[in-house]
């Protein structure tokens, strides 16, 4: 592994400056932190129409993999859930990714929204904010909504076997993950029926009291794969036009049944070209044809460099389609994590990191800087933030100060250490026991069909009879 420091190393804000001058790593930080109501991250945030959002934390929507074989939630799900609520963050962008349809789900214990699941996502969502009610003594300004998926070329929702369901012949990823070259591609009509399942489900998603669904678009799935749908003939692939009529065709049917209901999308904004292990381990980009069209927010003829034309685009889009929530991240978990989500260690199926991962956070926060500079109106999530570790606060503040985002997103911290949000706002120092090393293990235990949880610094993980399992096949991977 290339010899990148580590964060916790970084004890002094002149060490953290120090380092990313060295590195040249363009990341800013305040050195101090600011406590109180008019501290930049504690201060509401008021939507168009009044409605108040009580801080600038957010929570990123994780799957467990511990739903039931039907799509239920199960305990560890709620008890997830439960943790969002006492997290503090006043915004809850989804909490789960929750499938439209059992062929969309991305792995056969994925939370799945039916008319017979209905009564449980009420509940669950009722827990959360059960929890924050109880902690913080009011709810008001807390603002929960639901991810809908459609897990479309990675779906596998019978077990372990890919079932995708493509858009497209895609010339690196078909044959990375065996697709054959006659597989078929959703015709027209099957989008058309996919479209009416995102509706249904949002319809759903208002009874159980969601108070905005996510239109996810971003890390490979079907909503991000139509996007970069260039090649595909028909009303859904070539043009800007056509590639964003899934999502144009959902909102107005959202909009015809729900139309009390918000909407948001969460985006990969940028995208690269698959890498895959090179020397060492470290990941390389996998050579490809060119111009390369199969990166959203890339430039086609040297797609290792970002091109926002496209994504500013759809922001334009979201304004006109009257969209004011939107969550920006960048590039797949299947193909290039270390563009869509920083960490040293990488899971199981990843390659080692090629480059210090505090430049892929630098890389979030500038694509996302320019995208709210662009559009000062939409509310904006950033992600990204939890590799910064003992630094993310002090980055999460200077970047709400200067209108870098709206939200500091964050995913896995929350699973190791949810009261983090509460922890900064009230001025408590960190919990440096609990605060996520990017280890991995969340993502490598169901690449080895086990529940995600934090197993190395989460106790109730660490006793469950999953960490020894996960334990034996690290080292069946490792021979160590």
């Amino acid at each position: 592994m290339a010899d990148y420091r580590r964060i916790a190393s970084l004890r002094t804000a002149d060490q953290f400056r120090a380092h990313l001058v060295q590195e040249s790593i363009l990341l800013s930080f305040d050195e101090t932190m600011e406590i109180g109501d008019d501290s930049p991250l504690a201060r509401p945030y008021r939507l168009a129409d009044g409605r108040v959002i009580g801080n600038r934390f957010c929570i990123q929507p994780m799957e467990g993999w511990d739903g039931t074989r039907d799509g239920k939630p199960s305990a560890l799900t709620l008890r997830r859930w439960q943790h969002f609520g006492q997290s503090g963050a006043k915004l809850i962008w989804g909490g789960e990714a929750v499938s439209v349809l059992h062929e969309g789900r991305a792995n056969a214990r994925q939370l799945l929204i039916s008319e017979p699941n209905l009564e449980e996502l009420t509940r669950l969502r009722q827990a959360l904010v059960e929890e924050h009610t109880q902690r913080f003594g009011q709810c008001d300004d807390l603002l929960v909504g639901l991810q809908l998926t459609h897990s479309g070329r990675f779906a596998r929702p019978n077990g372990p076997e890919l079932e995708p369901r493509i858009l497209y012949h895609h010339p690196i990823l078909d044959p990375k993950f065996g697709i054959p070259p006659d597989y078929p591609t959703l015709t027209d009509g099957e989008i058309s029926e996919i479209i009416a399942s995102f509706v249904r489900a949002a319809e759903l998603a208002y009874r159980a009291g969601f108070e905005f669904v996510d239109i996810k678009h971003c890390h490979g799935y079907l909503g991000h794969e139509f996007l970069t749908a260039v090649e595909r003939p028909g009303s859904f692939g070539g043009s800007f036009e056509n590639r964003t009529r899934f999502l144009r065709e959902i909102v107005l049917g959202i909009r015809r049944h729900s139309p009390d209901l918000r909407i948001g999308v969460r985006l990969s904004a940028f995208d690269t070209v698959p890498f895959s292990p090179g020397p060492e381990g470290i990941g390389v980009p996998i050579q490809t044809p060119l111009p390369y069209h199969f990166a959203f927010g890339a430039d086609a003829s040297n797609p290792l460099q970002l091109d926002l034309h496209e994504p500013i685009q759809f922001l334009r889009l979201l304004e006109d389609l009257q969209i004011e929530l939107v969550n920006i991240t960048g590039g797949s978990p299947y193909y290039n994590p270390h563009i869509q989500r920083p960490a040293l260690f990488p899971p199981s199926d990843g390659y080692k990191p090629p480059e210090d991962p505090l430049a892929g956070v630098a890389r979030h926060i500038q694509v996302c800087t320019e995208l709210k500079a662009a559009f000062p109106r939409l509310l904006v999530v950033g992600s990204a933030y939890t590799y910064l570790q003992e630094w993310l606060p002090h980055v999460a503040q200077r970047a709400i100060r200067a209108g870098a985002t709206d939200f500091v997103g964050l995913g896995r911290m929350v699973l190791s250490y949810p009261e983090m949000p509460t922890d900064v706002l009230s001025g408590k120092p960190l919990d440096s026991r609990r605060i996520c090393r990017t280890f991995s293990d969340c993502t490598t235990a169901p690449r080895h069909g086990l529940v995600s949880g934090c197993y190395p610094l989460d106790g109730f993980y660490r006793e469950r009879p999953e960490k020894a399992r996960l334990v034996e096949a690290k080292r069946a991977l490792t021979g160590r």
